[in-house]
């Protein structure tokens, strides 16, 4: 064992870790959720660490030797050798101070050993004045939040931009096949099964823009600004010198803030983040259950569209498989959305010069940035790319629906539309057959105007057919 010090007492610490006293006191504080810090979180206050150390070498605040050693540290924490040491609970109070201080001294007791020490010998490389050296977690937590959003932001654009071309190639697959549209669940008019397609993927489409345009947003940071924004303690050429420092490290074009006051105190930049992904979510959520009601059956459902089929669906009723990619989909949407919430309450929560809730914000954007970057790609690869037309079943409903008759308002107008509509409802005749009894138009005629061609498009079915019509009449 070995003993550490700091303002409140002593303690003793297992030889082997590599965090210290203040990481230990955080760890029996805050025993909340079960789940420790996100690792991109610590990745992205370790390269601010890097960050930092090269721009203070520059100005010759701390040695080669000791740069070398924390540089070293500092890598191989990004490798992933050290991430066991990363105790700590995604919540905490303190505004992120124990989150940035189990970084400073996992870092320093590396470097300590690099350096031929034993882990503890602070005055080989030390937590705050070595590692967190020209910073306060003030401006290093709210600027790793951003870093490791970005980081988050591009696989999850890119996994979004493959959905829509997924949902793309169905559209155009589907382009052909005629089937009922519905609205409020009931019947209405015939649209392609392609168009229902086009205007999932066009939603998407927007929520691909929106997170290009959003990404823009977190580039602004506050790193340099220390305790509140003023800089206090952090050289001028500190400042600028860290902020090119990081970009080179971490390949984002990241920038200065303009007023790194504003930036320390308010949030709101996480919560329009937040918004455009519960937007996403909503969007994935409306397609996940559209497909849920069109695959319904096999035999009792709607059934004009058929799933893949990738795992067996109940352990009592042989044959069942469940729709288990949308219902999954639907809970990512609404984890997301729930997510949005919280990051909301805890933006609006900063009081004065900082906002202390950013552990909770944290967690909850980087959470929902990556279960949505998983769900998306499962629901391109495991769900959409799979699903076929049930042609037969498209055209059996619709052939039985009155939204067929809609077509004909034109010709016929509204009140003898209706008394037809009343006599498929009561019979058992289809729409076609009811209209062609009635004499009303030839055989020909009727195919022109609900063609799906003439139904789907915009304008009276059949226009050249009405015009004469009209003259007829």
């Amino acid at each position: 064992m070995r003993v550490e010090e700091d303002l409140l007492g002593v303690r003793e610490l297992k030889d082997e870790s590599y965090y210290g006293i203040s990481t230990l006191r955080s760890a029996e504080n805050f025993n909340l959720t079960g789940r420790k810090v996100n690792l991109e979180l610590i990745k992205a206050i370790v390269q601010i660490k890097m960050a930092a150390i090269i721009t203070n070498y520059e100005l010759a605040k701390v040695s080669e030797e000791k740069k070398e050693a924390i540089l070293k540290a500092c890598k191989e924490i990004l490798a992933g050798e050290f991430d066991e040491e990363f105790i700590l609970d995604a919540l905490q109070g303190g505004a992120g101070t124990s989150t940035n201080m189990m970084v400073n001294e996992v870092i320093a007791n590396r470097a300590i050993e690099l350096l031929g020490g034993q882990k503890g010998d602070y005055s080989l490389v030390h937590p705050n004045e070595d590692i967190n050296l020209s910073q306060s977690t003030n401006d290093v937590y709210p600027t790793a939040v951003r870093i490791a959003a970005l980081k988050l932001l591009i696989p999850l654009s890119e996994e979004v931009a493959n959905l829509q071309e997924v949902l793309q190639e169905k559209e155009r697959e589907f382009a052909n096949y005629l089937k009922l549209g519905r609205t409020q669940l009931q019947d209405a008019v015939p649209i392609t099964l392609g168009q229902e397609f086009s205007a999932y993927a066009e939603a998407i489409s927007r929520d691909r823009w929106r997170l290009f345009k959003v990404a823009e947003r977190l580039k602004q940071i506050n790193l340099g600004g220390t305790a509140i924004g003023t800089g206090l303690n952090a050289p001028r050429k500190y400042i600028f010198k860290v902020v090119k420092e990081i970009r080179n490290i971490t390949g984002l074009n990241l920038a200065h803030a303009e007023n790194m006051i504003d930036n320390t105190q308010n949030l709101d930049v996480f919560v329009e983040v937040s918004g455009l992904l519960k937007a996403l979510a909503v969007n994935l959520n409306k397609i996940a259950n559209d497909l849920r009601l069109l695959s319904s059956g096999p035999k009792g459902g709607i059934g004009e569209i058929k799933l893949p089929q990738v795992q067996v669906g109940s352990s009592i009723m042989p044959g069942k498989v469940n729709p288990v990619i949308p219902e999954a989909i639907n809970q990512v949407a609404f984890l997301v959305i729930s997510n949005d919430q919280a990051i909301t309450l805890a933006a609006q929560s900063g009081q004065l010069e900082l906002n202390v809730m950013t552990p909770l914000l944290s967690d909850k954007l980087l959470e929902s940035l990556t279960v949505l970057k998983n769900g998306v790609k499962v629901f391109g690869e495991r769900c959409i790319t799979g699903i076929e037309a049930n042609q037969k079943r498209c055209q059996e409903l619709l052939e039985d629906s009155l939204g067929l008759l809609t077509a004909l308002n034109p010709y016929l107008g509204y009140k003898l539309t209706t008394e037809i509509a009343k006599e498929v409802l009561i019979g058992e005749k289809k729409v076609r057959e009811a209209v062609l009894e009635r004499g009303l138009f030839s055989e020909e005629e009727l195919k022109q105007i609900l063609s799906p061609t003439e139904m789907t498009h915009p304008g009276i079915a059949a226009e050249k057919l009405y015009k004469e019509w009209k003259i007829k009449d």
